[in-house]
């Protein structure tokens, strides 16, 4: 399917959680001098106009980016990743919004490389433009040309099928960006395939996953499915901006799972994710959610509503992994959570896994009056 064109959404809350996520990645990756890959399999237009054109129909960007360009109070690395988006509008009006791909051409060295894949023909055109402006920009301002053609490598292909060729890649270090569009409900099943792959490939790579929290079991079962995977560690968090309305249609909620996370990303959620919940939240039904754990430990929870106060998960938006014993998924015998008069079952009020962390996930600090959007 090729009707998805990311333009539609370009800047959304739904960009400023995957977008803010990728820019700590590379901040990581960026601590040590080895050169690293930056494989994206599903890389898009790499930059999109916001005042006209696709993005302006919907102009979801009021939902994300917007209501940051003029804050001041934001947590420093928020705000790293708006100066970021500012430098593509040099003028100070909010024109263009960048796509993972310039994200990462920004955040990354001279000495990393970047493979970028989109199968639509347009956007794959598009992209490559892109760089090709970006790169005439810089020489125009007397900056001494990179070496594109092997620093920055762009196709017209299927990014699931690159994995096998480019994993592993000779520095052994890598991150990897998986961002389908989801339309497909197979792509739900090739994301998790590629990833099982990916691992027998290259077990120590880090790589992330957007993926849009929607009432389709396909989504509900999502991040379950891969907290299954063999890997040592991973980290889920999700965003919603509002309640989701009775027809179930539109998005207000998405997340990243991250395979192999850096140990300083989970404090930096924490800290970023109560400040945006306040400030792109719509209605009480603003939340969000940080998991973290692997198979041996299980997962830990943290929840937290529009108005600073902890939220339980119910039902089939209960997180937990395989062998933690709490929410949708329980061992075979075991008895479902809150089960009364049943040794070892978990009321509401979910007890952790042995050896997994919890915190309640509150805000910590005072509340900034208006800091909703109208």
């Amino acid at each position: 399917m090729l009707s998805y064109r990311h333009a539609f959404h370009a800047g959304n809350h739904a960009d400023v959680l995957k977008h803010f996520v990728q820019i700590q990645l590379h901040e990581y990756m960026n601590q040590k001098d080895t050169a690293y890959t930056y494989i994206d399999t599903h890389a898009g237009a790499g930059v999109y106009a916001l005042d006209g054109g696709y993005a302006s129909k919907n102009a979801e960007y009021d939902t994300g980016i917007g209501p940051l360009w003029d804050r001041k109070d934001m947590p420093k690395q928020l705000a790293d990743y708006v100066n970021l988006v500012k430098g593509l509008n040099p003028s100070g009006k909010m024109r263009y919004y960048p796509g993972s791909p310039y994200c990462a051409d920004k955040a990354m060295r001279d000495q990393d490389r970047l493979r970028l894949f989109e199968l639509h023909p347009a956007d794959a055109k598009i992209l490559a433009d892109n760089f090709r402006k970006v790169a005439e920009h810089a020489a125009a301002q007397g900056e001494r040309p990179v070496q594109r053609g092997k620093r920055v490598l762009i196709e017209r292909g299927d990014g699931f099928h690159a994995l096998k060729t480019l994993l592993p890649p000779q520095s052994r270090r890598a991150l990897v960006l998986i961002d389908p569009p989801y339309e497909d409900k197979q792509d739900y099943r090739k994301v998790r395939d590629a990833l099982e792959d990916s691992l027998e490939r290259f077990p120590s790579g880090i790589f992330a996953v957007w993926y849009p929290v929607l009432q389709r079991m396909e989504s509900r079962q999502f991040a379950d499915k891969l907290k299954r995977l063999p890997v040592k560690e991973w980290l889920n968090v999700t965003l919603t901006v509002s309640t989701p309305g009775p027809d179930g249609f539109g998005l207000h909620s998405s997340g990243m799972f991250i395979l192999n996370p850096p140990y300083t990303l989970e404090p930096t959620l924490r800290q970023v994710l109560p400040y945006l919940v306040e400030v792109l939240g719509k209605d009480a039904g603003a939340t969000f959610v940080i998991e973290s754990g692997s198979q041996m430990t299980g997962s830990s929870t943290s929840r937290v509503g529009a108005n600073g106060s902890a939220r339980v998960p119910v039902g089939n938006a209960r997180r937990a992994s395989p062998t933690a014993g709490t929410g949708s998924l329980r061992l075979p015998g075991q008895a479902p959570a809150g089960t009364p008069g049943v040794a070892g079952a978990v009321g509401p009020r979910t007890a952790a896994a042995p050896g997994a962390r919890r915190t309640s996930g509150r805000p910590t600090g005072p509340k900034t009056p208006g800091s909703r959007r109208p």
